[in-house]
């Protein structure tokens, strides 16, 4: 089931972010600095805010026992590149274990209903460069790449591609 976010979710939330970025980005084990990152970005008290933002829009996927993906819409992204909207999917995350289940399928359509319903021509997203299997996920449904920016964690700079498509002629 895909329902909006609620306060009650927040903790949740913020347990499912630590999984996923751990199990996505913490390939050669952890480092303090990153350990750092996590436990200070994925807090119940931020997802609490998030879910009270008036320019943030979260849908959970939740399953009989509990939440296993959301998705975050931020109806006032600063744009990375001179043809991105303010529309930006900041969040698609889904556990592992339900990977390939349809819910980041599912998640992603109610996202870009969304942005639709604001009246969206496009919508632009951020991916680690080097997750093949998210890059794949979003070709799959209409983003192409269009440039790149950089993830910094301390004096360290990640690739990320930029990836856009299109509202109004959707291709899924």
């Amino acid at each position: 089931m895909i329902r909006k976010a609620e306060e009650r979710d927040a903790s949740s939330l913020a347990a499912l972010s630590i999984e996923v970025w751990s199990n996505t980005y913490l390939r050669d084990g952890v480092s303090p600095l990153f350990a750092d990152y996590v436990l200070s970005e994925f807090t119940a008290q931020k997802f609490r805010n998030a879910i009270g933002d008036p320019d943030l829009a979260i849908w959970v996927s939740e399953n009989r026992m509990g939440i296993d993906g959301f998705v975050t819409v931020c109806s006032a992204a600063t744009p990375e590149l001179a043809d991105c909207s303010p529309l930006e999917i900041t969040t698609l995350y889904v556990q592992p274990r339900h990977q390939s289940s349809g819910r980041g399928a599912a998640l992603l359509h109610r996202a870009l209903d969304h942005c639709r319903s604001l009246g969206g021509q496009s919508v632009w997203l951020k991916v680690d460069a080097g997750n093949g299997r998210a890059i794949d996920f979003y070709l799959r449904h209409g983003f192409s790449k269009i440039g790149s920016t950089d993830f910094v964690i301390a004096d360290k700079a990640y690739e990320n591609y930029v990836m856009k498509t299109d509202l109004l002629h959707p291709v899924d």
